[in-house]
């Protein structure tokens, strides 16, 4: 599986970079493989985030902004979603990936299965 994050590489928005950063340096730090998908430099990137984005995660207006993540084709949510798991340690729930044993939401698994 890989995690896909479809970002804006010359977005002039200080706002959207920041939260891209956010996202793909927590990705690094955690050691869980990614892609970029650049929807700046890449039509074809940008058209198939645009159309993969669920009607129910659109904004009321205009297009879905970067970051969008992806597990393979699957919607995982967009920058929002991502910090509410993170802040409750179930990023790699949101991410549809299995949490390292011994890491936070590994430990908080096993607390709720007792």
């Amino acid at each position: 599986m890989v995690i896909r994050v479809y970002i804006a590489s010359s977005s002039g928005s200080t706002a959207i970079k920041k939260k891209q950063q956010d996202v793909l340096g927590f990705l690094e730090a955690n050691k869980i493989g990614f892609e970029e998908k650049d929807i700046a430099a890449n039509e074809e990137n940008r058209k198939w985030m645009r159309e993969n984005v669920p009607e129910g995660s659109r904004p009321a207006t205009g297009n879905p902004l970067p970051p969008q993540i992806f597990n393979e084709c699957q919607y995982r949510g967009d920058y929002d979603a991502f910090f509410e798991a993170r802040e409750n340690n179930a990023v790699y729930a949101f991410l549809g990936l299995t949490a390292p044993p011994g890491s936070k939401e590994a430990q908080a698994l096993a607390k709720q299965q007792e």
